[in-house]
């Protein structure tokens, strides 16, 4: 925004002085200062409408998912398509099988890596599949990426109850805890 020119009219308005604020005392305690800064997590009120409202959504999105058959590029190892596993990405200790919900969002994840002009071998595997023998076979804490390049129009399926399946859930009791 510009400022018109001051006229012989209309003069410039002196700017205002605001009083500077208090400095407050330091406290005592940098263990109690450090807890202060520190973001506090709610948890979830159970009856709250909107945390209801956006589980359901998200069964819906899971049930969606699970009936609908995706794209799974096979992983850059070399070797014939049977050889090759399913292409994953590891973030925060947890493996993520990457799978796409049509030929334009592969692309579109190839060109976020700069790979576009190579040839991306896939599969199509049911989005119940993946979640149900392809994860626990993983060995590994595993979940699914969907559109993954989509920023929040992807989709994340983390290997907890509900979704996968128990004995490969990471949020299980330690006295369910077998192989995953």
């Amino acid at each position: 925004m510009t400022e018109a020119p001051a006229t012989p009219t209309q003069r410039p308005q002196a700017p205002e002085t605001v009083p500077a604020a208090q400095e407050p005392e330091p406290d005592p305690d940098p263990e109690l200062d450090a807890q202060k800064t520190q973001p506090v997590a709610q948890e979830p009120v159970p009856g709250d409408p909107e945390v209801t409202a956006r589980r359901r959504e998200f069964l819906r999105l899971l049930g969606e998912f699970r009936r609908t058959a995706v794209l799974v590029p096979l992983g850059d190892f070399p070797g014939t398509e049977d050889e090759r596993g399913l292409l994953t990405a590891d973030f925060n200790g947890i493996r993520f099988i990457l799978a796409f919900s049509d030929e334009q969002a592969l692309a579109r994840y190839a060109q976020a890596r700069g790979e576009f002009s190579r040839e991306w071998t896939y599969r199509t595997i049911l989005g119940a599949r993946l979640l149900d023998v392809a994860v626990p076979a993983a060995g590994v804490p595993c979940g699914v990426a969907l559109d993954c390049a989509d920023g929040p129009d992807g989709m994340v399926f983390p290997p907890v109850r509900g979704i996968v399946p128990d004995k490969a859930a990471v949020d299980r009791d330690d006295g369910e805890r077998g192989s995953a």
